[in-house]
């Protein structure tokens, strides 16, 4: 089975492409966004300490650099997990907090994709109180 890290460095299918179908927030045929987990975590990694972005600012932002009007918001969601479980995966490695993406700033106790975090909620909260984010 790959690492997280495996995954994160998977180049993958990306690319600017017209929306398939309306799902979520994004319209049929609206330029979207298949980000790679490595822009995801390229663009966490540019969040300053003490500053958090929603996952609905994230794909915005990410479609705006990239040209498009929208991010992929099912493809932003498995991507964001594999960003956190690999820095998990580097920490646990001994690296430092100022090595990984600071996916913190942008996952909070509420964001769906935390509750599938292998190591649990508790970490990311202690970080967001840590730089002075809310929970």
């Amino acid at each position: 089975m790959k690492s997280w890290n495996d995954r994160l460095n998977t180049p993958g299918i990306n690319g600017v492409k017209p929306t398939p179908r309306t799902m979520a927030d994004v319209v049929e045929g609206q330029p979207m966004l298949v980000p790679t987990a490595r822009q995801i975590d390229d663009f966490i990694r540019s969040i300053p300490e003490g500053v958090e972005m929603d996952v609905r600012a994230l794909r915005t932002a990410l479609a705006l650099e990239h040209g498009a009007e929208v991010t992929c918001p099912v493809t932003i969601g498995y991507h964001l997990r594999t960003v956190a479980e690999a820095a998990n995966e580097d920490l646990q490695r001994g690296m430092t907090l100022s090595d990984v993406a600071p996916f913190w700033r942008v996952l909070d106790a509420k964001t769906p994709t935390t509750k599938k975090l292998s190591f649990g909620a508790e970490f990311v909260a202690a970080q967001r109180k840590r730089e002075g984010l809310k929970p």
